[in-house]
């Protein structure tokens, strides 16, 4: 399934939103992060790396939520192990967040190694 235009023009524009994953038997981890879109499609990584707890969550179970304005969106993670799209993943950081001390640091290790596409869940 893919996003509708709309979704992706609201969710890639937004400057943060929630990403909430569940585990068996463990507390729900929340946490904001910083979403792109490049081609159609939505993406997003762990500025800690693979020591994200949101971010091992997702890699583990691939689902969670987004949530951003009062909306809630199911979602699927799904790796991204493409150098060309890491290459636009971080042209799309860089372009806007490029007013933010942090931007530089999600284009490199070890942000950039845990690229994730954001996909609907129906």
């Amino acid at each position: 399934m893919a996003w509708d235009a709309g979704t992706v023009a609201r969710l890639a524009g937004t400057s943060e939103v929630d990403v909430i994953v569940s585990a068996p038997d463990r507390p729900v981890v929340r946490a904001p992060i910083w979403i792109v879109g490049v081609g159609g499609d939505l993406y997003v990584r762990s500025w800690k790396g693979d020591q994200g707890r949101w971010y091992r969550r997702a890699r583990r179970y691939g689902a969670g939520v987004l949530a951003v304005g009062g909306e809630e969106y199911a979602v699927r993670f799904v790796p991204v192990a493409d150098a060309g799209l890491d290459a636009a993943v971080d042209e799309a950081y860089r372009g806007k967040y490029r007013h933010s001390p942090y931007a530089e640091a999600m284009t490199r290790a070890p942000a950039a190694g845990t690229t994730l596409r954001v996909e609907p869940v129906s």
